[in-house]
């Protein structure tokens, strides 16, 4: 008789290469958690010269996510209980099987695994297998891919169609298409699987996190003028949206994320902000910015700026980094929608606020909690708090500069426009800051050469075998085995 757990999970090797072909990055890291930016700063195009490294790294990034898609919901091996494979599905990623009381007498198929075997939470332990199942990476993929292909396409004074082409057909094929659109609803999002099984759990409602950034998109697109986004286009998307805001409000896993008081719930006000941007209700996004902020926001920073509904997870570096991220995300989404916010300086309950969550963030090492590897996840709003509340100091300059010797190529730089006393010209605070971002002075604009592109090859191998050493490390550390 076997009996599967945490400790000892079988699959068989074609299922060990499709989720090693699903995980492995295909370069290296284009995910911020989330973000936003002005629809007006892009597309009025006033870069700073010292932001021309991370033009062509959005270029760069633009051009290898295009190869990818364009993504469909569709797109995957099992079908929702539904029984509607354009209802968007994924499998809860911290859940594993406990096939111990199944009383088996023959080795269980992963199928009768996943109807069979009870599933139990093991917090911060992914279970590889649930990549078998996709739309989640492919959101991810779709949402990273429209956003940086729309701004690669303004960057390059909109000569470039084919930035803008990509973008919106990747829109259409995920949301519009017919024969390939997402149903405007996760009402399938992190199924727990087990005998016992139904539906979603409101913890699903994370997955589209990246709205976010395909609003963002599609702001630009408009402003921007593009051709390729059609009055009909647009009408059909404002159509979608208008349901998805419906089931966002009442769905009952829906509400259930709304009064999560950790990054879930920060999350989900990014999402429900940018929806109603998209559709021109900006009552209804301020309305979700004021909820935000007067509500969960206030009991999530300490007076210290500890996050303390992050730091009791195991893997608290990452949650803080993580829920920092959402934060700022709604406090740009909030100054967006209503110029006069204050929300960069609201305090919590306790007195912390989100520049002190960033400041206690950068006292703790990664290393203290066995998170190394996710070091690079405060980068991004390390910058976008110098842009913010300025560097006059150099804290924020430095603690870039000693983590990332090639900080000033990271796209952010290009809309966070660091160390600025004044963020909307970007002006350095310092000798330092000048020194560093002029750098790049004599290579800014240069085209790219030979040399240029083996050196994206180098990193695109590079990343795609530590995705698998990733793997091989969660095999080791799982005890899966290979059949």
């Amino acid at each position: 008789m076997i009996s599967l757990s945490v400790p000892s999970v079988r699959f068989t090797l074609l299922q060990f290469a499709t989720v090693i072909s699903l995980f492995s990055p295909v370069f290296g890291q284009t995910a911020y958690a989330n973000d936003f930016v002005d629809p007006n700063y892009i597309v009025a195009g006033n870069f700073d010269t010292h932001t021309g490294r991370a033009q062509q790294t959005v270029i760069s990034w633009a051009q290898r996510l295009a190869v990818g898609g364009p993504w469909s919901v569709i797109n995957k091996t099992a079908t929702p209980p539904s029984g509607d494979k354009h209802d968007y599905m994924s499998w809860a990623p911290y859940w594993w099987p406990d096939c111990s009381g199944v009383g088996n007498t023959t080795a269980l198929s992963a199928e009768q695994i996943w109807t069979t075997c009870p599933y139990k939470s093991h917090d911060g332990q992914f279970n590889p297998d649930v990549r078998l199942v996709n739309n989640v990476g492919d959101f991810q993929d779709l949402s990273e891919a429209v956003y940086y292909s729309t701004v690669a396409w303004v960057i390059g004074n909109k000569v470039n169609t084919s930035f803008e082409t990509n973008a919106v057909q990747s829109i259409r094929t995920w949301f519009l298409d017919p024969d390939t659109k997402m149903n405007p609803n996760l009402n399938y999002g992190q199924i727990i699987r087990g005998p016992n099984s139904k539906g979603g759990d409101h913890t699903g409602v994370l997955d589209l996190k990246g709205m976010t950034k395909i609003v963002n998109a599609i702001l630009i697109l408009r402003k921007a003028g593009s051709t390729a986004w059609t009055t009909d286009l647009d009408n059909q998307m404002t159509a979608w949206t208008k349901e998805y805001i419906n089931w966002l409000t009442t769905a009952d896993i829906a509400v259930q994320e709304r009064d999560a008081t950790n990054n879930h719930g920060s999350f989900y006000y990014n999402q429900l902000t940018a929806v109603n941007l998209l559709i021109n209700d900006m009552a209804g996004a301020k309305d979700s910015s004021n909820a935000y902020f007067n509500g969960i926001y206030l009991n999530q920073i300490a007076a210290n700026g500890e996050q303390p509904l992050e730091a009791n997870r195991t893997r608290p570096y990452h949650y803080r980094c993580y829920n920092l991220a959402a934060m700022i995300t709604n406090a740009r989404l909030a100054k967006y929608v209503d110029p006069s916010s204050t929300f960069w300086n609201k305090t919590s309950a306790a007195g912390g606020t989100i520049k002190s969550a960033l400041d206690f963030a950068l006292t703790v090492s990664p290393s203290t909690s066995g998170e190394t590897s996710y070091a690079e996840e405060l980068y991004p709003n390390a910058a976008a708090i110098a842009s913010v509340y300025g560097d006059a100091s150099g804290n924020y300059l430095n603690f870039l500069k000693k983590a990332d010797a090639e900080f000033i190529e990271q796209p952010y730089i290009l809309w966070d426009q660091p160390f600025a006393d004044d963020v909307s010209t970007g002006i350095a605070t310092s000798a330092a800051t000048r020194k560093a971002t002029s750098t790049s002075a004599a290579s800014q604009h240069k085209p790219s050469t030979s040399q240029d592109s083996k050196k994206d090859t180098n990193a695109a191998i590079s990343a795609r075998k530590s995705g698998v050493w990733l793997m091989l490390s969660i095999v080791a550390f799982t005890g899966i085995q290979l059949l």
